[in-house]
């Protein structure tokens, strides 16, 4: 019964030295003196605020992209047990004792590290020697560029490593496609590259990019596979839903996940969530939820409320009036109606409550019970504190002369009657029949009168308006722009008929209590819109330059420089590697549009596979670089060096697979093979020594002096930093 064991257990592997290899210098290269500099490096003083703000769950808004990159900076700072107490104020600036600045940086270092292996193994799995391979993984191990950006608290070496290993996830996945469809290797194969996919995309939205040439890639191959009549229908079905699957369901559920966890961990109020709406920032903690803590939850006629609108450009901002009235003349000489003025006002005050009345009945508070207003009701908004009818009537608008002026009425005994009732249209409303709701209810102000819209024109009055923000009334109303649709902020049930008493109401708290809780969906879908929408103005930076600038590297970024001594940090490249990128580029689309050529006319110059792998070759390495780089040129936005690194990264692959094609179909004979073998090694010393040459300034140490700075400086456009003596 145990005669097993009387033989050993044995267990064999198979150890691929060379990605043991590349992993180990990797490491090296990338984690080597981490914690140092011990400062602030050029974009971790963006990036640290968002860690610190993770910290203390905090809710922000970034509108660089999703939130799972900012969400793996964190991790680092968690497991380094950080407090999130820091000042991300300047560059350059000394880290306190409490930041792990070893832990913050430590994910970013290992995924450039790990970017090496991955590398080697694409080019593997593409078919080419393990020669090419380790020639290409040691480019990226000797790019100075890609090191420096790897070193620091940024995002683009985990990018680069999510890109990389969907992109390898695939290639395994495709090479199993022919012979173990549908085994276990297979799905995990397709499985990770949907995963690495919803990686890249949730750390940057650059990530879509490899994203979208994968999802062609795909789609190519199965069209191919449609043409193979050994395939069942049933089984050209379950690789079409196993795809779809995997790259395409997966990757939006990850995607959502991202946002779930962001919003889960950031529960708190913080200084971006006034950019959302009231709805959004009430399920906060803190902040409007605990003005808001207790309101009711259905508007009544009588009803003291406050409107935000709801656009939130270019600022927030409540419906307002005050005491002042139009100017009975504007500066262009046209006239006006010198009622009361209404604007809307970027900052909580008791100007900004008004009071729902029904247009049938006298009183200004709520009844016992409550008589809800509906969708489609006609109500008067009284102002708060005047106590005057907000009203609009066939008068231009101050700075929107094709609008018409809104105003609180004042009856001056002329030929002009008050025209104040309003219809209440809610925007959002499940049925027709929907209560006005406080928060949640998106509505529209339709002027009964002229069917004019409330609309907040955006545009910012004169001093006679004091600069607040200037409110029309919009004829012409196609559609619900958010500039016409407001929501209750604050509410409260009126109580007081008297003027006097319900002054001093609108200052006191109600006492209701009803949960206005927010689904996630409702949550992910209002962040993703101000993702996507919100633009911070775009400024000159120093150091941001032009997508052509890249090609050539004639550009850099000084990362950091010692307050003392000329030690300083770069993201500059290895200058020979970019140049032989380019010519190797070049090399591949003359040689490629040449085969094309001949093979039109018949002329087979390589054999058929070798031009299977040469298309495939080109369709991951100059397909990446294309889609990773052109899109650059229609972006209206600061562009820096570091954006062209995931382009680049598919570029640098692209070098060994040219060298073994000429090395395999254009030196046939021995001799110029062995000049061109000899050649290539004289190449790869070079590159090693301008890695060598420029790791001063990618590791910041040792310092250099004023003359070895200089001699640095190979193109004059460089901006290499020396202290004057």
């Amino acid at each position: 019964m145990l005669g097993f064991l009387k033989n050993p257990v044995v267990v064999t592997a198979e150890i691929n030295v060379n990605l043991v290899v590349l992993t180990v210098m990797g490491l090296i290269s990338r984690l080597w003196g981490l914690s140092y500099p011990r400062a602030v490096v050029f974009d971790e003083v963006y990036y640290g605020q968002f860690v610190s703000l993770y910290m203390k769950r905090i809710f922000f808004v970034d509108d660089s992209g999703p939130p799972f990159g900012h969400m793996l900076l964190a991790l680092g700072g968690y497991l380094g047990g950080f407090d999130g107490n820091f000042l991300w104020n300047r560059i350059g600036a000394e880290y306190s004792m409490n930041v792990p600045v070893w832990s913050l940086r430590l994910l970013p270092a290992l995924a450039g590290a790990l970017c090496i292996p991955l590398a080697y193994q694409i080019l593997v799995e593409l078919q080419f020697s393990h020669c090419a391979a380790l020639g290409g993984a040691l480019l990226i191990l000797l790019e100075n560029s890609l090191i420096t950006q790897s070193r620091f608290m940024l995002l683009e070496s985990i990018l680069i490593f999510f890109i990389l290993l969907a992109v390898l996830s695939y290639l395994k996945f495709y090479n199993l496609q022919r012979h173990s469809s549908f085994s276990a290797s297979w799905w995990v194969w397709l499985l990770l590259t949907g995963v690495a996919c919803s990686c890249a995309v949730g750390v940057k939205y650059m990530g879509l990019f490899t994203y979208m040439l994968l999802l062609a890639i795909a789609g190519l191959h199965f069209w191919h596979m449609l043409g193979n009549q050994n395939l069942s229908n049933v089984s050209l079905l379950c690789h079409f839903l196993a795809r779809g699957l995997a790259l395409i369901i997966i990757p939006m559920a990850m995607y959502l996940s991202f946002f779930y966890v962001h919003l889960t961990l950031l529960y708190r109020s913080g200084p971006h969530d006034q950019i959302m709406t009231s709805a959004f920032q009430a399920s906060l903690e803190g902040g409007l939820a605990r003005i808001t803590q207790g309101q009711p939850l259905e508007v009544a006629y009588g009803s003291q409320i406050t409107l935000r609108n709801v656009l939130g450009k270019p600022m927030q901002c409540w419906l307002h009036s005050h005491t002042n009235t139009y100017p009975i003349r504007y500066e262009n000489g046209r006239g006006s109606s010198h009622q009361q003025q209404v604007t809307c006002y970027p900052f909580k005050d008791v100007n900004n409550w008004w009071i729902v009345k029904d247009p049938g009945m006298q009183q200004l508070v709520v009844s016992n019970p409550p008589r809800p207003v509906r969708h489609g009701h006609i109500v008067q908004l009284v102002h708060g504190i005047t106590t005057r009818y907000l009203n609009t009537h066939d008068v231009a608008a101050p700075l929107s002369p094709h609008a018409q002026e809104v105003s609180c009425y004042i009856d001056y005994n002329v030929s002009m009657p008050a025209q104040n009732l309003w219809r209440v249209e809610i925007v959002n409303r499940e049925s027709d029949t929907d209560v006005w709701k406080t928060i949640l209810s998106e509505v529209r102000f339709v002027h009964v009168n002229t069917s004019a819209v409330l609309k907040l024109s955006g545009a910012s009055l004169p001093e006679w308006g004091y600069r607040q923000l200037e409110v029309v009334g919009e004829k012409l109303s196609k559609g619900y722009h958010q500039s016409m649709v407001w929501n209750v902020e604050e509410h409260r049930y009126g109580k007081s008929q008297e003027q006097k008493e319900r002054e001093v109401e609108l200052h006191s708290p109600t006492q209701m209590d009803i949960s206005k809780n927010l689904s996630f969906m409702a949550k992910f879908t209002e962040l993703q819109w101000k993702i996507l929408t919100l633009k911070n103005e775009d400024t000159e930076h120093k150091y941001s330059s032009s997508a052509l600038d890249w090609i050539t590297m004639d550009t850099n970024i000084a990362y950091w420089l010692h307050p003392t001594s000329g030690a300083q940090i770069h993201l500059l490249g290895n200058v020979l590697t970019w140049a032989s990128a380019n010519v190797a580029a070049v090399i591949y689309v003359c040689l490629s549009l040449w085969y094309l050529v001949r093979r039109r006319r018949k002329i087979y110059d390589i054999p058929e596979d070798a031009w299977q792998l040469w298309v495939s070759a080109g369709e991951i390495c100059v397909g990446g670089w294309a889609v990773n780089y052109l899109p650059f040129f229609l972006m209206e936005k600061t562009l820096f060096l570091y954006h062209y690194l995931p382009a680049l990264t598919f570029q640098i692959l692209l070098i060994p697979i040219v060298l073994q094609h000429l090395s395999d179909y254009l030196c046939r004979s021995l001799l110029p093979k062995t000049m061109f073998r000899a050649l290539i090694v004289a190449w790869f010393s070079s590159v090693y020594l301008v890695y060598s040459t420029f790791s001063p300034v990618t590791y910041g140490e040792p310092s250099l002096s004023v003359a070895e700075l200089k001699d640095l400086r190979w193109k004059d456009s460089w901006n290499i930093l020396i202290r004057k003596q």
